[in-house]
């Protein structure tokens, strides 16, 4: 079992939508991801009616890895409703998420990002977020140290 079929079943695990109470919604999308160390962290997208709650399972994923391990550069992602991404635009972080994911480390800026399970393609952060206004401040940040 490679690596993107490791993270595919470790995010499907998380997958049984449920309706937590009438105005919380979770567990229909998720998302598996690997970071630098090589560790597996897991997260799910949950929603309120109000809507100040919702949270996608990208940033989840990414709140556990940091929260556990203090880590904030990740190597791959994955991230599906109920099936493995396959072609399409499926599988692709939201506009917040990949906003989180820049902010977290310029490094994620190369993470790889599953696409189509059964053809292993993947894009890349970078790519998903041309012209991405935040190099400034990195580079800003850079030159204080």
């Amino acid at each position: 079992m490679d690596i993107w079929e490791i993270l595919c079943q470790k995010a499907q695990e998380q997958y049984r939508p449920t309706e937590v109470t009438p105005f919380v919604y979770a567990h229909h999308v998720v998302c598996a991801l690997e970071s630098e160390n090589g560790q597996i962290f897991t997260g799910f997208c949950i929603e309120s009616c109000g809507g100040v709650m919702n949270l996608c399972a990208e940033r989840v994923a990414a709140l556990n890895m940091y929260l556990s391990s203090g880590q904030t550069v990740i190597k791959r992602l994955v991230s599906f409703r109920d099936r493995p991404p396959f072609g399409g635009g499926s599988g692709m972080p939201c506009g917040a998420c990949r906003e989180f994911l820049m902010q977290l480390s310029e490094r994620n800026q190369d993470m790889e990002i599953l696409v189509d399970l059964e053809n292993h393609q993947t894009v890349t952060l970078r790519e998903l977020t041309p012209n991405w206004w935040g190099y400034e401040r990195y580079e800003a940040a850079k030159e204080k140290e």
